[in-house]
């Protein structure tokens, strides 16, 4: 990956910024959020109001001496950051840090009652039982009557629209709904998209999902699409191991999924018996490898990663935060090319990403100054554009 003073990491330490807003306000109010959505006991309120503190005022500290990850983290730069403010150091790792300190404070990697509770789980499943969803799921079986083309083209959609993925499903979408997300794309890669992934496809397809409840349902949708259609003969979905970011989805947000699927009616029931069936028989699996919640971009991802990426036909990257990890958390000049950022990446890479940071690479020139003469910086940050990028060496072409 180029390392250009062009291009510096970025860190939260400019007021005003949006990776300062993050560490000075959204940190405090998570910590808030998650006191107040479970009977915690006097020991956890203490070390939330501790993690407060620090992350407030005070300094990062290490992780206690008998977290199992210790190590880990010392590897992925816990020594070097360590008595550092939170606003000094990049923001990918603060950020990254943060929650795996909040698992800390609640207790989550200690033996006893509350091991294993993930203390986001009450904000994801009220989303995934929203009548929003019920809505989305219904919306499902319009998409029946489609041809395949068509359909895949929503399905892709609602994968990359996350949790506006409503707008992908509707019959409308070949009227205004499909024009206002098409004017929202800022950069659009999807016939080499799916170029990657033909019809009579027999390759492998790694997802590597970002959230859960409403935008994982998207994209188990989208998997089912590809294995029933045949452009893909098995699948590989990715999530994190244990809670990160809130609403990063682990496996049992995965089995929340297929089992909302599965109980609602319509055409929703028969992708999820799919989906069901594929993980049954091998063809769909679910993955947590420990470096989908490092804090570090994927050009320092490890060999055994590297390796199942290359001999992948197609590694689709969704969401914002893998968006950072895929092309470096920094602030690249937004014209560098996207094969530039993603050469390294061991096979073909798609990114699927609502902007939501200011990172961005790959826009041509029109289309930057348009955005800025428009909305200034806003478009970066507020969810509001989308762009599908195709990167990365091509099938084949893998080396150490």
């Amino acid at each position: 990956m180029p390392d250009t003073p062009a291009a510096p990491v970025i860190l939260g330490d400019e007021p005003g910024s949006f990776p300062h807003g993050v560490l000075a306000e959204r940190h405090p109010a998570i910590i808030r959020q998650v006191r107040e959505a479970f009977p915690y006991g006097p020991g956890q309120h203490r070390a939330l109001d501790a993690l407060l503190k620090s992350c407030t005022e005070g300094v990062i500290e290490p992780l206690p001496a008998d977290a199992p990850d210790r190590d880990r983290w010392r590897t992925w730069g816990a020594d070097t950051w360590t008595g550092r403010s939170w606003f000094e150091v990049p923001w990918l790792w603060s950020e990254s840090y943060f929650y795996r300190r909040l698992l800390d404070a609640v207790a989550y990697f200690i033996p006893g009652p509350w091991a294993g509770i993930d203390p986001f789980r009450s904000f994801k499943r009220a989303e995934l039982d929203s009548e929003e969803t019920d809505e989305e799921l219904a919306a499902l079986d319009a998409l029946e009557d489609l041809p395949p083309g068509e359909r895949a083209g929503a399905l892709l959609h609602g994968s990359l629209w996350g949790n506006r993925a409503d707008l992908g499903f509707r019959l409308s979408a070949a009227g205004a709904d499909a024009e206002e997300t098409d004017r929202a794309l800022v950069a659009d890669d999807s016939d080499a998209l799916w170029s990657l992934l033909p019809a009579s496809g027999t390759g492998t397809l790694c997802l590597v999902a970002d959230n859960a409840g409403r935008e994982l349902v998207p994209d188990l949708l989208l998997i089912d699409h590809l294995l029933t259609e045949g452009r893909a003969a098995r699948a590989v979905l990715h999530v994190k191991p244990h809670p990160y970011y809130v609403s990063d989805a682990t496996t049992s947000d995965v089995v929340d999924a297929l089992r909302r699927l599965t109980a609602a009616p319509g055409a929703a029931a028969g992708y999820g018996r799919r989906l069901w069936a594929a993980m049954a028989d091998g063809r769909l699996e679910v993955r947590a490898h420990p470096f989908s919640c490092a804090p570090l971009p994927y050009a320092d991802m490890p060999d055994d990663l590297r390796d199942e990426f290359a001999a992948a036909a197609l590694t689709v990257v969704k969401g914002d935060l893998n968006y950072r990890r895929l092309v470096g958390d920094r602030m690249w000049p937004p014209t560098t090319p996207f094969q530039d950022v993603t050469g390294y990446f061991p096979g073909p890479v798609a990114a699927l990403r609502t902007l939501k940071s200011d990172v961005i690479t790959g826009l041509d020139a029109d289309t930057e100054a348009a955005l800025v003469a428009a909305e200034e910086q806003r478009w970066r940050t507020g969810g509001t554009h989308a762009l599908v990028q195709v990167g990365g060496r091509p099938a084949g072409a893998h080396r150490r």
